[in-house]
């Protein structure tokens, strides 16, 4: 995780505001920094912020290269294939850092065929000097994120890994300038012209949720095919986690209890027995006194032996950062503030407390394996597979953004195995009525992968999801009375009118009221609020559907 920021055809005269811009991501990359700026190309500048994860020696950048001068790399990712790409193609590395394996894969295969080559999660930016070019890049699921600020009108173009990043530039702009996120599963060419003004030749789309990896598989199909299918998904999940091992900092795990999160931190401790990391993994638990929630993940953390931390939070600690939490999320959808919290002050003691981090979580297992309750409520198999498909295409802007900022606010970096490639389209590809809830129980083709197999104790692996993702396990009643009480304190008495879809609460009008006083005009960073489907409620939180009254654990 780090953060890069770039402008593109911006005049000299904005240079103090750009450079505030660039300090507004610091949180994402607190090791090192640079601005650059190349004579030949005086109007685009790049920065970088970095978090050292591999090769803190030679991976600093912007990344140029002997052999390639006059290209230049800023990218956010990791790329886990990158040995094999230097294998199959033999390129000459310079470096030991993963994304180097970008700037050689441009340079044999161009841009369209990269992003296809890269097993790993990426936003980058390369500029060819050469060719007067640059090129934008996300991952497919949006693991990694990418801001774009764009006024082809004036030939102008700035990037950022985070909106507040380009916030300044963007107040400062035409009234033609538009700000938003760069969407996952696309890449980007524009042209430098003789002015050093840019302008955009085209954008595509290379990636949907179920699309088959392009690149050499980390499993290949002569090791799956005498395989059944809970066997595939056992080792595709497990392939997933070993790759996502490549990591020279300490590495950890955020556990809930809850399904997604044991069987990642479950199979990262086998993991890295195998791999003799030289030292124990560490596990963070966070809940309210009492919460079941922290209970659980107990149970899991004593079975698997991890050096387990457990941190209570209270009303205090809400009241204390909820504005900060909308800030780093830029976002005023009500589910994904909510669900944050908890994660956020988790993270803030992970950096306080800890020398770990990377950490691996359970995101994205929900949208794939069709672990929300209201799945339940699906007409059909294929109405919850198209469910999937969506969730999926939309996860960078609710479950997915809510990971990366609530983690890279206090340094971390994310790993999210459910999202890797292989396993999405192999789990995707699977007959879409077994994907369904079976017998009331959610995820019930994921679970019964792993019965058996000693990874759990029963008890966790058969556990009703208690909707730790939508934040009602760790907040409770009681903490949404103290979000009611913080918010009718602090909302202004007059009534507001905002732009776009007007927010019908109190709790959503005082989102939007702070989202708006950082991000003024940006409303459509939030397209719509997250709700569930197929179900008569208002609220967004599981607690008032039907289905989550029913019984807290089940029975094979």
């Amino acid at each position: 995780m780090c953060g890069i920021w770039g402008t593109f055809g911006v005049d000299a005269n904005l240079t103090p505001i750009c450079h505030k811009c660039f300090s507004c991501i610091e949180h994402r990359g607190p090791d090192a920094w640079r601005i650059e700026q190349d004579a030949r190309e005086p109007l685009a500048i790049l920065g970088f912020r970095r978090l050292a994860i591999v090769d803190g020696l030679h991976g600093m950048q912007p990344m140029r290269l002997h052999q390639y001068p006059r290209t230049t790399l800023i990218c956010n990712g990791e790329i886990y294939n990158y040995k094999r790409l230097q294998t199959q193609y033999e390129f000459p590395y310079e470096t030991k850092c993963d994304v180097e394996a970008i700037i050689h894969s441009y340079h044999k295969f161009g841009v369209a065929d990269t992003v296809k080559k890269i097993d790993g999660v990426f936003a980058f930016c390369l500029i060819d000097g050469e060719k007067r070019k640059i090129y934008l890049a996300r991952d497919p699921y949006g693991v990694r994120p990418l801001f774009k600020l764009d006024d082809e009108v004036n030939g102008v173009m700035a990037i950022a890994s985070e909106g507040k990043g380009l916030m300044g530039l963007k107040l400062k702009s035409s009234e033609n300038t538009t700000l938003g996120q760069f969407p996952p599963g696309h890449f980007e060419v524009w042209s430098i012209l003789d002015n050093g003004k840019v302008k955009k030749d085209y954008t595509e789309q290379y990636f949907k949720p179920g699309t088959p990896p392009r690149f050499q598989p980390f499993v290949s199909e002569d090791i799956l095919k005498d395989m059944d299918v809970k066997e595939k998904i056992a080792s595709l999940l497990e392939a997933a986690c070993r790759k996502r091992l490549m990591a020279e900092r300490r590495i950890g795990c955020l556990l809930s209890g809850g399904l997604d999160s044991s069987l990642i931190t479950a199979l990262v401790v086998k993991l890295a027995k195998q791999e003799k990391l030289p030292y124990k993994i560490q596990t963070f638990a966070i809940g309210m006194d009492n919460s079941p929630d922290l209970a659980a993940a107990r149970t899991v953390a004593e079975y698997l032996g991890t050096e387990h931390h457990e941190v209570k939070f209270t009303e205090n600690d809400i009241e204390e950062e909820l504005d900060n939490v909308i800030y780093h999320l830029e976002s005023y959808d009500i589910t994904t503030i909510r669900a944050s919290l908890p994660m956020y002050l988790l993270s803030k003691y992970i950096k306080k407390n800890t020398e770990t981090t990377v950490v691996f979580s359970g995101e994205g297992a929900d949208e794939l394996a069709q672990g929300y309750i209201y799945f339940r409520d699906a007409p059909s198999s294929k109405a919850g597979h198209e469910e999937s498909k969506r969730l999926l295409s939309d996860i960078y802007l609710y479950d997915g953004l809510r990971a990366d900022r609530t983690t890279s606010a206090f340094s971390l970096e994310l790993r999210v195995p459910f999202l890797d490639i292989q396993f999405t389209h192999y789990y995707l590809s699977i007959d879409p009525n077994l994907r369904q809830p079976q017998n009331g129980i959610e995820k019930y083709l994921l679970r019964s992968s792993f019965d058996k197999s000693g990874l759990l104790p029963d008890a966790i692996l058969w556990r009703h999801k208690e909707a730790f993702s939508d934040g009602v396990a760790s907040l409770k009643k009681s903490l949404f009375t103290t979000l009611s009480e913080i918010i009718t304190e602090r909302l202004p008495e007059e009534d507001i009118i905002f732009k776009g879809t007007q927010p019908t609460t109190k709790e959503s009008k005082y989102y939007r009221y702070v989202f708006e006083v950082t991000f003024p005009g940006q409303h459509h960073f939030t397209p719509y609020y997250w709700m569930p489907k197929w179900v008569q409620v208002t609220d967004p939180s599981a607690r008032f559907i039907k289905h989550y009254a029913a019984s807290s654990s089940v029975n094979n």
